[in-house]
């Protein structure tokens, strides 16, 4: 029954009008995913003589023991932010005579045919032929390999798991990725040693040949996680049955209802951002934006290049806020049509998209205070980022948004996802990026820097002056561009 599941799905993949688009695509990924399994392979075969130049007298199998709990708590977070969802249109199937266990076990066997199960065993099967199995011998070495597989598995079941109990038990997910966060911290301040605790870990797996039954036992564990996660919620009604209380939760706000029809496009938005995939995507990836600059401002070689500085503040302030502006009107396509038929003011509207941007901005901003702790010169220039983002760059992406084209399918997730990616998009980089760092490097040219980062809070403050006016002109742009925008919308 596994092969007929599988071969209806590549049935159905092959016959959509979308596999012809995305053909190119298609062929293109695979090519990248070869180049990637042929590099890693190299690394795997040449590893040992690479460790002996850059590591010498470092004993290489403890090293690796020491790095394999990074790694595996690297992918569980990689796979929960990037690893597709395994589908199945199960309603086809309800009403005929196959069980509910067979489905299910074929919706959960096919995800170990995902890439991050297979390029991770480029590197760890080389490994165990030039290291380990050298060192500790031959039955060691490949009970080390196949704990490794096994936990590799076991990932792929326990992200996926996480991505589901994310729309049931968000606050069940979250718990867990502040775990996992926690951990990321006890470890950069040095009050816990995760490299430690993984060579004691799987150097004692290596040896106690028995230990294998407790990365089996946790295999097991997390097949029965997803196992019984999708048959509590097989039927449609079971997954759907906590909508309504979301729906009158949102409803409730009386504020955004009090400032009429901005706060009711607003209401609007949040609950986009709410009820769909592809933007849900963007809040998963929002801390590890914040936490990008507790790894840059870790060199104390960065506090002296202010270019470099901004570039940082920049990216941590307003990658979130960035995500949002450049798909803004392509994450209303499915429902374009509709909004140009009712009699809405395009003024409005846009002052609407705008206080959602600075609602995102002042959110990041406020949660790259704590960075004040590394000096006080990142402080200042996340602040005149902040300002330079809300009055300059907010309107610039706006206004590059109104040129969008292209449709996006908010069921997809948004990682590896290039729907809705158009030259407009590319454009609005400039002002987001290439802008404040030329402007810092020519006043740094004529011996001025500090008044280079100075201008640049200037013309964010101009901005938000004159904010009114700006959004007047984008207003007007999109009342020229919304037909060929709703045309563009229409297509899949």
């Amino acid at each position: 029954m596994f092969f007929k599941f599988l071969l209806l799905q590549v049935k159905t993949a092959t016959r959509s009008t979308i596999w012809q688009k995305n053909l190119a695509i298609n062929v293109l990924l695979g090519v990248f995913l070869l180049i990637l399994a042929v590099n890693l392979l190299m690394i795997g075969l040449y590893i040992d003589q690479i460790m002996n130049q850059l590591l010498p007298h470092q004993d290489h199998y403890r090293f690796f023991n020491g790095l394999i709990l990074y790694y595996l708590l690297g992918d569980i977070l990689i796979r929960f932010l990037a690893q597709s969802l395994p589908t199945l249109f199960v309603e086809s199937f309800q009403h005929l005579p196959i069980s509910k266990g067979t489905i299910i076990r074929y919706m959960i066997g096919r995800t170990v045919a995902d890439a991050f199960n297979f390029l991770p065993l480029f590197i760890f099967i080389p490994v165990t032929f030039t290291i380990v199995i050298p060192q500790e011998g031959s039955l060691s070495g490949s009970l080390w390999l196949i704990t490794l597989i096994i936990l590799i598995l076991s990932n792929n079941f326990l992200a996926i798991y996480l991505k589901r109990l994310l729309g049931v038990k968000p606050l069940v997910a979250g718990s867990l990725a502040l775990l996992f966060i926690l951990l990321v911290f006890l470890d950069h301040f040095n009050l816990i040693s995760l490299m430690g605790l993984s060579t004691k870990i799987f150097g004692y797996f290596t040896h106690n040949y028995l230990s294998i039954l407790v990365p089996f036992a946790w295999f097991i564990f997390t097949f029965w996680l997803q196992y019984h996660f999708l048959s509590e919620h097989f039927y449609t009604d079971e997954v759907q049955k906590k909508k309504p209380e979301q729906i009158r939760i949102t409803k409730d706000s009386s504020f955004l209802k009090s400032i009429g029809l901005t706060g009711s496009l607003i209401l609007l938005e949040f609950r986009l951002f709410h009820r769909n995939k592809r933007t849900q995507t963007l809040f998963y990836t929002w801390p590890i934006i914040l936490l990008y600059g507790l790894y840059f401002y870790s060199f104390k070689e960065s506090y002296s290049q202010e270019g470099l500085l901004i570039l940082v503040g920049m990216m941590i302030t307003s990658g979130m806020m960035v995500n949002y502006g450049i798909y803004t009107f392509g994450y209303e396509s499915s429902y374009f049509d509709g909004l140009l038929t009712k009699n809405i003011d395009f003024t409005n509207y846009i002052r609407g998209k705008f206080y959602i941007i600075l609602l995102i901005s002042t959110v990041s901003f406020l949660l790259t205070i704590p960075y004040f702790f590394y000096g006080i010169k990142i402080l200042l220039i996340n602040i005149v980022m902040y300002f330079y983002n809300i009055g300059v760059l907010s309107f610039a992406l706006l206004y590059f948004a109104t040129f969008n084209k292209k449709r996006i399918d908010l069921k997809r997730g948004a990682l590896f996802n290039y729907q809705g990616m158009g030259a407009s998009n590319w454009l609005s980089m400039i002002p987001a990026f290439i802008v404040p760092y030329l402007i810092y490097v020519l006043f740094k040219h004529v011996g001025y820097p500090h008044w280079g980062i100075a201008f640049i809070g200037f013309l964010g403050i101009s901005g938000l002056i004159f904010s009114k006016v700006l959004i007047g002109l984008i207003a007007k742009n999109l009342h020229k561009q919304k037909y060929i925008m709703a045309k563009n919308f229409r297509e899949r």
